[in-house]
């Protein structure tokens, strides 16, 4: 018997070394981009770090504690049994003149900006780890793909994490993509999946660049990244993105000091997009809470907040519509214009009239 479950355990080491090699789990970062990225200035021992500390368990909250309550303390609405409305539309379609705005759910949308398709984060599989049997996607009326993707001038990968740089959505996406942006280091794996380095644009926080006729500024977020088990191994950003328009793409965030300062230096803003969603207090330094989501819109001085990250993964373990009835509770109580579409929902960024409680009466 004990034979049998060395060759087990053998086997199961040996088939997850081999797994880990498959190239959906990206690349190590090597010469000149390594040596940027040792030149950082919060890249220290191998790792990126954040600017204001940063546990990943709150105080008095062991990782056992923390791990027994994601796999067992789960709301009982945390996946919907309805299917999640879907407004199907012809993005190859919409007029290239018009400033606009459409999510897929998660942390995926599509921009248009003076001209130029956008992409953020997409991810158009139905689960959002590298082992297909768990965090399953909701199951939605109607599924967006790659495939109702138009020819995309800019890509932006806020960071690397399995819900928003997928890589089956990334090699079906890539021959439509003119360009990516992205924090420094995560060109190690687009380069590893075939994407031309020379049409990557990575940036450290503070960084700027002009791509397609847009400025893009990384700036400050309060996260991790990822894709196995070594953390930290390139950058997380937010980033400001200034055409006609001033656009915060929020990324993942915890709350910190940094909101301020990207508003009182970058701000005001026309529109925040902000993380709203796969919160817990045990992870209260690394996602935002829905009242904080809140109190950014003002600190960033956006005259739009857009949240988004929920509605599509059950990567936390709230009710899977908590997110969009706190968010909405407190922005009603404190003032604050959000915006919150259907997933496939077109909205104008030149004339606003979406406000609508979409998830009201799903079960």
């Amino acid at each position: 018997m004990i034979q049998v479950l060395l060759v087990l355990l053998v086997l199961l080491v040996i088939g997850t070394f081999t797994y880990l090699q498959h190239a959906r789990f990206g690349d190590h970062s090597s010469g000149a981009r390594l040596e940027r990225m040792q030149n950082a200035p919060t890249y220290k021992d191998g790792a990126f770090h954040n600017v204001e500390n940063t546990p990943m368990t709150p105080e008095g909250v062991t990782t056992l504690e923390m791990l027994q309550g994601f796999f067992f303390d789960k709301d009982k609405r945390n996946v919907p049994k309805d299917t999640i409305p879907v407004k199907q539309t012809d993005l190859k379609s919409l007029p290239l003149d018009s400033n606009l705005y459409v999510w897929f759910g998660h942390s995926s949308y599509y921009l248009q900006l003076d001209g130029k398709r956008i992409l953020v984060d997409p991810v158009f599989s139905k689960y959002a780890t590298p082992v297909r049997i768990s965090v399953r996607a909701f199951d939605y009326q109607y599924e967006y793909t790659a495939e109702d993707m138009p020819e995309i001038d800019i890509m932006v990968i806020t960071h690397d994490h399995w819900d928003h740089l997928d890589y089956n959505t990334f090699k079906k996406l890539q021959h439509k993509v003119k360009h990516i942006v992205t924090g420094l280091g995560v060109g190690s794996h687009l380069e590893r999946w075939d994407f031309p380095a020379a049409d990557i644009t990575e940036l450290y926080w503070g960084e700027t660049a002009s791509v397609n006729g847009l400025q893009f500024t990384s700036t400050v977020a309060r996260h991790f990244s990822g894709r196995t088990f070594k953390r930290n191994s390139t950058l997380w950003s937010s980033f400001v993105l200034k055409g006609s328009q001033n656009i915060f793409l929020g990324g993942d965030s915890g709350y910190g000091k940094h909101f301020k300062e990207i508003g009182d230096k970058y701000g005001p803003f026309d529109f925040a997009i902000l993380e709203n969603g796969q919160y817990n207090l045990m992870w209260k330094y690394i996602h935002m809470m829905p009242e904080e989501v809140v109190l950014v819109a003002d600190e960033l001085q956006a005259r739009y907040t857009i949240p988004v990250h929920s509605s599509k993964f059950p990567l936390a373990n709230h009710a899977w519509d908590e997110p969009l009835i706190r968010v909405t509770k407190a922005a009603k109580e404190k003032g604050v214009r959000i915006i919150t579409p259907m997933v496939g929902q077109v909205v104008s960024l030149q004339d606003i009239h979406v406000n609508r409680e979409w998830w009201k009466g799903i079960h």
